[in-house]
C-alpha cells in the first residue's frame, strides 16, 4: 500500500506528542474505571470503526450563487482517490470512498480498482445523479427524473441507477444510495399521487437489478431543488418506499434534510425499530440543508443519534448494519482538513455514546427520573475521549494530531504545484 505523506514527517509528529498522549490516556483510564468503564474495550471499538468519504467532498463546494475554487483541487477520481488516502492514512478512520456516477465515471473500471487497492482504500456506496443533466444524454432531467411525466425520461432514470450497480458490481461496493431532486416550485404544477406512484415503479424497476448481497438506500429531503413540494421529502415517506420496495431497500438519513427542530435522533429510533434504517450521511446544519462540517454546530445532536445507535449495538438489535458517510461541502476551509475533523468529531460521538452508563439509564427512565436519565447522557458527553481516538489513531498507524500533520507534511501546496489552478465559475458542488 503507497502512502501519500511521508513515513518521516508522520513519525516526527507522532514523537513530539506522543508523551503527552500516553498520559492524558493512563489519566482517563483511572477515572474511567471508577465507572466501571474498560479504556481498552472502547479504544478497540473506537480503532474498528469507519465512516466512508465521498469522492466530492474533497473538492471545494460552491452556493447557489458563486464557487471559489481552492489549491490543488483533483482534477479526476485519481486524483480524488489520492486525497481521501490522504484521509485515511491520518485518521485511520475512513477506509472507504463513495463515489458519484456520472462525476466520477471512467473508461477503465477495473484501472480505478486498483488504483484503490493501492491506496488501501475500499469502495462505498454507489450514489446515482439524476438531479443534473450529463453531457449527452437525450432527456433533461429539469422537471424530474424518476417521477417524470415522461415515460423516456424516467427510463433513462431508471438506466443509469442500472449502470450504478453494475459499475459499484465491479469495484465490489454493495449497496447503491438514490437521492432524487424531483418535485415541484408551484401549487398546481404536479400531482402529488401520481408524481408518487412513477416514483415507486421505476424503483421497482432499479430494485429488480440489486445482486442478491445488495441494498439500496433511499434518501429523504424536505426541500431544493424543489421549493414547494418534494417526492420523498420526509422519512415517513421514506419508510413507505423501503416497505414497497422489498427486504434490501433501506431508509438513508442525512441529517441536514429535515425540518429544522425535527427530533432526527427519534427518526433514526423509529427506524431501528421497524428494521429499516439504511445508514447515514453525516454533516451539521443551522438553518437548512447547509452541509456543514459534522459536529460543527450541534455535537450533542450527533452524540443523541450514536446513543441510538449504540443503543441498537448493545441490544443486538435485528437487521441492524447502518453504514456511515460523510457528505458535506467545503466552501471557506481545506476540504481535506474539514472531512478528517469530521471523521474524527463522528469517532467522538461513537465513543462518548459507547461510555453511557446503559444500566443506569434505563433504570432511570424506569422509575421516570427526567432529570438523573438526561444527566446520565450528559456525563458521557461531557467527557473528553481525545486520548482514546488519539491513541486509536496511533496504535492504527495515523497521527495523533492528523491535521497538524497534514499541514506539517505540505501536501497541499505540492498538490497545488502539480495539478492545474481551477478558474472559478457558476454555483454548485463538486
Amino acid at each position: 500500500m503507497s502512502t501519500m505523506i511521508g513515513k518521516s514527517v508522520l513519525d516526527a509528529e507522532n514523537e513530539r506528542r506522543e508523551k503527552a498522549l500516553r498520559d492524558d490516556y493512563a489519566s482517563l483510564g483511572e477515572r474511567l474505571s471508577r465507572r466501571g468503564i474498560d479504556i481498552e474495550a472502547i479504544k478497540r471499538k473506537v480503532a474498528a470503526y469507519g465512516v466512508a468519504v465521498p469522492s466530492w467532498g474533497v473538492g471545494t463546494g460552491g452556493t447557489r450563487f458563486a464557487r471559489f475554487p481552492g489549491k490543488g483541487e483533483p482534477r479526476n477520481i485519481f486524483d480524488k482517490l489520492e486525497d481521501c488516502a490522504v484521509i485515511q492514512q491520518l485518521t485511520r478512520a475512513t477506509p472507504n470512498v463513495s463515489l458519484h456516477i456520472p462525476w466520477d465515471k471512467v473508461s477503465d473500471i477495473q484501472e480505478l480498482k486498483q488504483k484503490g487497492a493501492a491506496l488501501g482504500l475500499g469502495f462505498d456506496a454507489m450514489n446515482s445523479n439524476t438531479f443534473s443533466d450529463a453531457p449527452g444524454q437525450a432527456h433533461s432531467y429539469k422537471f424530474g427524473s424518476l417521477s417524470h411525466s415522461d415515460a423516456a425520461t424516467r427510463a433513462q432514470a431508471v438506466e443509469h441507477n442500472l449502470e450504478c450497480i453494475d459499475i459499484g458490481w465491479q469495484l465490489g461496493s454493495k449497496a447503491l444510495t438514490v437521492w432524487v431532486g424531483d418535485g415541484s416550485n408551484f401549487p398546481g404544477q404536479s400531482n402529488f399521487t401520481k408524481s408518487f406512484e412513477r416514483y415507486l415503479e421505476a424503483m421497482k424497476a432499479v430494485y429488480a437489478a440489486l445482486p442478491d448481497d445488495w441494498r439500496v438506500f433511499t434518501e429523504h429531503k424536505m426541500f431544493e431543488p424543489a421549493f414547494y413540494s418534494t417526492v420523498v421529502q420526509d422519512w415517513g415517506t421514506n419508510y413507505l418506499i423501503a416497505q414497497e420496495l422489498g427486504p434490501k431497500a433501506f431508509c438513508l438519513v442525512d441529517l441536514g434534510h429535515h425540518a429544522p427542530n425535527v427530533n432526527i435522533e427519534m427518526i433514526v429510533a423509529r427506524l431501528i425499530q421497524f428494521k429499516k434504517l439504511g445508514g447515514f450521511h453525516f454533516n451539521d446544519s443551522k438553518y437548512g440543508d447547509d452541509d456543514l462540517d459534522t459536529g460543527s454546530i450541534d455535537p450533542y445532536r450527533l452524540f443523541l443519534v450514536f446513543n441510538e445507535l449504540v443503543d441498537a449495538e448493545t441490544r443486538g438489535a435485528e437487521s441492524f448494519d447502518p453504514a456511515h458517510m460523510l457528505d458535506q461541502s467545503h466552501n471557506v476551509t481545506d476540504p481535506i482538513e474539514s472531512l478528517m475533523t469530521s471523521a474524527m468529531e463522528v469517532c467522538r460521538a461513537y465513543a462518548q455514546a459507547l461510555i453511557v452508563d446503559r444500566a443506569a439509564l434505563d433504570g432511570f427512565q424506569q422509575e421516570n427520573d427526567a432529570l438523573m436519565a438526561t444527566e446520565t447522557l450528559k456525563t458521557a458527553f461531557r467527557t473528553d475521549v481525545e486520548p482514546i481516538l488519539a491513541m486509536a489513531r496511533l496504535e492504527g498507524g495515523g497521527a495523533i494530531a492528523p491535521v497538524a500533520t497534514y499541514r506539517a507534511s505540505g501536501y497541499r501546496a505540492k498538490v497545488a504545484g502539480e495539478r492545474p489552478a481551477v478558474v472559478g465559475g457558476g454555483g454548485g458542488i463538486v
